[in-house]
């Protein structure tokens, strides 16, 4: 048997808009990032399936929300198991999409991540070669805000030294610090599997985890 948590990851559906997600019950951890950021890896090393999220050379081919049943969540002996998912929204800002459709995104993840409530948190990927960008940036804001657990992955990371990754996971750190934002991040490689079984864990504690308007 599996000691991964998360390799009982299967595809339920791809969703164009939010009233087509699974019935709003349960716990679920939403993976949110630029196109180019390596959400569809990150999200394969994590469930341990080489093709669970589709991966491509060509970044932005995610542009639906696309939903994955884990087993159900056992959170006491007495309790009822949770039904728990994973959802891949779409790549944002590389993809060469047209106009219309890069509106419509814009809204529906805004009105999932205001109006989802069995939401526990996000994974939010971040190439770790690069500053962040506006998206990322907003996304945060936007967790902050909301009190909205974030868990930052700097992807990436076998391409520079351990060095120059260190102190990339320091200046996003800090810079949590100043804007006041209460996530966490670490190091993540796809590639190496840096950091795989820590991020593991992390979105298993999301998942446990009620939101304020649960308790």
């Amino acid at each position: 048997m599996s000691s991964n948590p998360l390799n009982g990851a299967r595809f339920v559906l791809a969703a164009h808009e939010i009233t087509q997600l699974p019935y709003d019950q349960g716990a679920e951890v939403a993976f949110a990032g630029r196109s180019n950021a390596g959400k569809s890896s990150a999200l394969n090393a994590l469930t341990g399936h080489n093709a669970l999220a589709r991966t491509s050379k060509t970044p932005g081919r995610t542009q639906l929300m696309v939903v994955f049943d884990l087993p159900p969540l056992k959170m006491g002996e007495d309790a009822t198991p949770l039904d728990a998912r994973l959802v891949d929204l779409p790549g944002y800002g590389y993809a060469k999409v047209p106009e219309a459709m890069r509106t419509h995104w814009r809204g529906e993840i805004d009105a999932y991540l205001k109006m989802r409530r069995s939401l526990r948190g996000i994974v939010l990927i971040v190439d770790i070669r690069h500053e962040m960008k506006d998206f990322d940036r907003t996304m945060l804001a936007f967790c902050a805000a909301t009190e909205l657990p974030c868990h930052v992955l700097l992807t990436k990371a076998d391409k520079i030294s351990r060095g120059q990754a260190a102190k990339a996971l320091d200046a996003l750190r800090k810079d949590f610090r100043q804007q006041g934002v209460q996530g966490t991040a670490q190091v993540f490689s796809s590639l190496a599997k840096t950091g795989v079984e820590e991020a593991r864990a992390k979105i298993m504690e999301l998942l446990r985890t009620p939101r304020s308007h649960e308790l």
